[in-house]
């Protein structure tokens, strides 16, 4: 019987000696060539829906945005810019006002034309608490969404908030007006055909296997996109995942394992490329209603004696930014005091416990997710599990499921979980989501603090970078100070992809961009 092996060191030292085809399966031994019309990409783990306003993972967004589009899109170089609007938004004085003026060459999948009451249906459906969408939270400050011709919106907020503006681009799509009523939930989150405008149109779901697409005949974008039809295959395991990119069986993959990283983007035919993003964070979600979470030094204790730079060089090899403050150290916006604050040190780490209600240590659970997302987070956590170990904390591995993870995270239902976590790059996204009041992931740390609340209120209503930078810098101080969440650093994307493909670019604000790629 033939199996891949799991050592991925095994594996490749294999496949470059040139004996990978005894090494795997025999339907991989007969793939054939990419008949130049079918791109082919790989998840790591399993999608729970396509449906925008109910995404939870970064990795799986390149479904929902196959399908649902937006008023404005992040380029792969993090730039916000018009997608169904023609332009950005004109913004009032009082920056309480936002009008939009939408594409007159929009047409959904279904052949109806996108117009104003489309977009007020979309916002509405979002917005209303009886439809319980996940993202419903951070879209809050919205009052109203009027019609002002049919192709012109006002959307009128509750108070300023430019922040909304970017969390659009992930969290939001525009869908024809009663499609919601017409077909369901269920329908968005498992076939969405006919309800979106983007380039691709949903076609089939074969669970545990792969979600195919195929293209739209009639995007407003010309000429786009180049293939025929999109596959987006869901493979866990790494060393089958490189084997299919290697036999050729797809195009490109995502997460690929760090350590050998460096080594397969330079194989014959194989093409990589990483690049840092400003939202991406390797957190310790640390539950502050349960002990010992419950004792600041404790956490504090913690914080100390992570050592994140060898993390960063020895466990994922330069693909993440190590820092223990919620600010990327690339972002504008980084305040290195903050990183001083919870810096390895082993010395204060021992200062701190023994200041703590747990001075002779604790024995702690740590739920970890299974398959990779972005990063695989189980070599990371055993060597936490070694680092604390030193001071007397013991680390117990839980591992599950991506779906089962999250959930357990946004329900507090765990004592301390290791995911990366995805922001758009926008400042405000990780710090209000993780550790203020009324998020989705409020209950991942419980905490609630007046002071960073009323920082983070200032800074809505602010918009000049450099009083931004003051405020952000005293709302990571404030953390640094009470380490009401764990900071491992900010990670880098990554890629793997045949030399076949062309435009692909890594892409800092998702994971995968293919609306462009040809092959």
């Amino acid at each position: 019987m033939l199996t891949v092996p799991t050592n991925r060191r095994a594996f490749l030292a294999a496949a470059a000696g040139g004996a990978l085809g005894g090494l795997l399966p025999a339907s991989l031994l007969h793939a054939q060539p990419n008949n130049g019309k079918t791109l082919t990409i790989v998840l790591p783990s399993n999608p729970i829906t396509i449906d925008p306003i109910n995404q939870l993972n970064h990795d799986a967004m390149v479904l929902g945005q196959t399908v649902f589009e937006n008023l404005v899109e992040y380029d792969v170089d993090g730039v916000l810019k018009p997608q169904l609007a023609k332009a950005l938004p004109t913004v009032s004085a009082d920056q309480k006002t936002y009008t939009f003026e939408l594409r007159d060459d929009v047409t959904f999948h279904n052949g109806k034309k996108m117009t104003a009451e489309d977009v007020k249906y979309s916002f509405d459906y979002l917005l209303d608490p009886a439809n319980k969408a996940l993202r419903r939270p951070i879209f809050g400050k919205i009052a109203k969404v009027s019609v002002l011709d049919p192709l012109k919106v006002q959307v009128e907020l509750s108070e300023p908030y430019g922040q909304w503006v970017y969390f659009l681009t992930k969290y939001m799509g525009i869908f024809p007006a009663g499609s919601r009523k017409e077909h369901g939930d269920d329908y968005f989150k498992q076939k969405p055909a006919g309800v979106g405008t983007g380039f691709g149109v949903f076609e089939e779901w074969k669970p545990n296997d792969y979600i195919s697409f195929r293209k739209n005949p009639n995007y407003w974008r010309k000429g786009l996109p180049a293939w025929d039809r999109l596959v987006v295959k869901m493979i866990p395991e790494d060393a089958t995942r490189v084997a299919y990119l290697l036999t050729g069986q797809v195009d490109i993959i995502s997460a690929p394992p760090p350590r050998e990283f460096n080594r397969l983007k330079t194989m014959p035919g194989i093409t990589g490329a990483s690049r840092p993003t400003l939202g991406g964070s390797l957190l310790m979600f640390t539950n502050n209603l349960k002990a010992p979470f419950d004792d600041v030094n404790f956490r504090k204790a913690l914080a100390c004696a992570t050592d994140r730079k060898t993390i960063a060089e020895k466990v994922y090899y330069g693909l993440l930014d190590p820092t223990g403050g919620l600010a990327p150290p690339r972002g504008w916006w980084f305040n290195p005091e903050a990183d001083k604050e919870v810096a390895f040190d082993l010395d204060r780490a021992k200062q701190f416990l023994a200041k703590s209600k747990y001075p002779n240590g604790a024995e702690i659970d740590i739920s970890i997710q299974a398959e990779p997302y972005l990063l695989d987070t189980k070599d990371a956590a055993i060597f936490l599990q070694a680092q604390l170990a030193k001071i007397g904390i013991k680390l117990n591995l839980k591992v599950y499921e991506f779906s089962v993870l999250i959930q357990q995270i946004a329900r507090g239902e765990h004592q301390m979980a290791m995911q990366v976590y995805m922001s758009p790059g926008e400042p405000t996204y990780t710090i209000a989501n993780t550790v203020m009041p009324g998020q989705f992931l409020s209950k991942s740390t419980g905490y609630d603090n007046a002071e960073l609340n009323a920082l983070m209120s200032a800074a809505f209503a602010e918009s000049e970078q450099a009083k931004l930078k003051d405020i952000y810098g005293k709302m990571q101080m404030i953390l640094a100070r009470d380490a009401p969440i764990g900071v491992l650093g900010f990670v880098h994307a990554s890629n793997l992809w045949r030399q076949g493909v062309q435009d692909f670019k890594v892409n800092q604000a998702l994971t995968m961009s293919v609306g462009e790629v040809k092959l």
